[in-house]
């Protein structure tokens, strides 16, 4: 009797656990999403307080992307050295300092000199986050998970637009330093947890090794998967962040709407990929269905912006695409170890997370560039032409790693 009380306690506090790991992964990422809807709002704001150019934005993209792409390189060998709590609260004080160099800083270099440490901070995160969920098959915490960085990203908008009314753009960073150290504390704590519960339980019975669906590939096939799926991610993640970045310049330099009008227009964007990615959460839909209907829809989308009909068409069109994108990338995460088995797929979705880093802030400079060399009216067929990159790019993965079948899991 004793003993059963004794599992049924173990089962319990494995329980209590894994809820305490899935809140605290939730806000992790609303407070990942939250700067990537405030700098884009922001930075009209910004760019004339520092006296720079409106391209200037692409350079701090690009610059937080050397930091994140060099991090998810070696992302799988730090969960397994330190364990993802440990990983995550090293992220949360690396990013309150970045962001404390945002608040204070007198001018655009001391930004630019930071960025490196968010795009760290962000890789550490995003990569270990992405890897944990991903391999233990439950693709609606990753259609929450996802649903929760859309919730900063759409709430970083009125963040900072509420801050521009009242006189400075500097408060809401200051609110994103707070957030990340109160981050990293939770995840101090629950690592003290984890240790406290793996001393207390027993030894793990040894499993033996499961077939894998990439055994019998060549390693020239395996590398063209790999590369063919981080092209995907860095051609997704370069549209969805390039037009969302961008969206705030263009409606006020382009579309002349108010910075109210602006801020409601880029909540739009943020908040339909939120809504749609939490509504997947609980609904049971192929992840292959949903990587198709999102890229083909973001087609039309980006087409509707580059023709311009009128001003709140654009704006609904920008909201269409948001909601198109929504469950693309937790789809594609979620398929990775279908495509590549568990093993192969511990390190290969870090690299993904790297490539799309890249592409999120790499593709979002080259728009800058563009928009520098000519005007904000060549957002609208730079996205079009990533979108048809993007389905392209997917068709190629597919035929490579065609996904025979979905495991059970998938389903819950």
């Amino acid at each position: 009797m004793a003993g059963g009380n004794s599992a049924g306690g173990q089962r319990q506090g494995a329980g209590a656990a894994s809820r305490s790991f899935d809140l605290l992964s939730l806000g992790s990422f609303v407070i990942l999403g939250l700067p990537d809807g405030l700098l884009g709002t922001a930075w009209p704001s910004m760019r004339a307080s520092f006296g720079a150019p409106v391209g200037d934005l692409g350079l701090i993209l690009l610059i937080t992307t050397i930091g994140s792409v060099l991090v998810t390189a070696f992302v799988g060998p730090l969960i397994r050295r330190l364990g993802v709590p440990a990983l995550l609260a090293v992220a949360g004080v690396l990013a309150a300092i970045g962001y404390a160099g945002f608040a204070a800083a007198p001018g655009l270099w001391l930004v630019l000199s930071v960025a490196v440490l968010l795009g760290v901070s962000a890789g550490m995160m995003d990569g270990g986050l992405n890897t944990a969920v991903a391999l233990t098959g439950r693709p609606r915490l990753l259609n929450l998970l996802h649903g929760a960085y859309g919730v900063g990203t759409a709430i970083g908008p009125l963040v900072v637009t509420a801050a521009i009314l009242t006189g400075s753009w500097r408060p809401a960073y200051l609110l994103q330093v707070t957030l990340d150290l109160g981050m990293a504390g939770l995840w101090l704590r629950q690592r003290r947890r984890d240790q406290l519960r793996a001393a207390q339980a027993p030894p793990p019975e040894p499993v033996a090794p499961s077939p894998q669906p990439s055994d019998g590939w060549s390693r020239r096939r395996y590398a063209g998967v790999v590369i063919a799926g981080m092209s995907v991610f860095f051609v997704y993640t370069g549209l969805e962040v390039g037009a969302g970045q961008w969206e705030a310049s263009f409606c006020r330099g382009h579309l002349h709407l108010s910075a109210g009008a602006t801020g409601l227009a880029a909540f739009g964007y943020w908040g339909a990929l939120t809504a749609i990615r939490i509504g997947l959460a609980f609904r049971s839909v192929p992840p292959q269905a949903v990587v198709r209907w999102g890229s083909g829809i973001s087609v039309l989308a980006t087409a509707v912006i580059w023709a311009q009909p009128g001003a709140a068409v654009t704006v609904a069109a920008f909201a269409v695409l948001g909601g198109a994108l929504a469950g693309v990338f937790p789809a594609l995460i979620a398929l990775t170890p279908v495509r590549l088995g568990q093993q192969r797929a511990h390190n290969v979705i870090s690299w993904q997370v790297g490539a799309a880093a890249a592409g999120g802030a790499g593709l979002s400079a080259v728009i800058g560039l563009l928009i520098g060399a000519t005007s904000l009216g060549v957002l609208g067929p730079a996205i079009t032409v990533l979108a048809l990159i993007l389905i392209v790019a997917e068709v190629i993965l597919g035929r490579l790693a065609p996904v025979v079948r979905l495991p059970a899991s998938a389903e819950r």
